[in-house]
């Protein structure tokens, strides 16, 4: 079955981390399913019935975005928000509808590895930056995987991410 993979970035035009991972993800479209939430919905309205539908239909998801101000980009937020509601994501006998899903975070940030540590200039590791996330997850009662990350995304990128590109490949398909 493919992967889902939801992409969240307000400017994919002017990405190079996020548009580079797509690019690769959409050369096997045997295996996953690329969802550009700004791209589908560039008025932000989105159609929770056809999202739901489209997180039933697969076993394993995978959110990819930038760190947005140590958080995810508004449509995601606005996407959580609105699609794993009550009901349907968690609670009464027919909630829970990603239960057991696979799911994973693809993180490009911005500043250096050494920068998301605890002695670093942002004084928390990205992990604890996305903790929000993995509770969340757990709370819906799906199997959380962790994340994958790019750090560096404000620097010259272009030596690394196809390496980088190659992991996240590689991570994916370990879920």
């Amino acid at each position: 079955m493919k992967t889902l993979v939801i992409i969240t970035h307000p400017n994919l035009d002017k990405s190079v981390v996020n548009k580079y991972w797509m690019e690769e993800l959409k050369n096997y479209p045997e295996s996953y399913n690329v969802h550009d939430l700004y791209g589908v919905y560039p008025d932000e309205k989105i159609d929770v019935e056809k999202e739901k539908q489209l997180v039933e239909a697969h076993d394993k998801i995978v959110f990819q975005f930038p760190i947005y101000w140590w958080n995810s980009p508004p449509l995601l937020k606005k996407w959580l928000d609105e699609v794993m509601i009550y009901g349907w994501a968690y609670g009464s006998t027919s909630g829970y509808k990603m239960g057991n899903k696979k799911i994973a975070l693809a993180i490009s940030a911005g500043g250096s590895g050494k920068e998301y540590s605890s002695d670093g200039s942002f004084g928390y590791t990205l992990e604890q930056y996305l903790l929000p996330f993995e509770i969340s997850f757990k709370y819906v009662k799906a199997d959380y995987k962790s994340f994958f990350p790019y750090y560096g995304a404000e620097g010259k990128v272009t030596q690394r991410l196809e390496e980088n590109t190659r992991k996240y490949l590689s991570f994916i398909e370990a879920l």
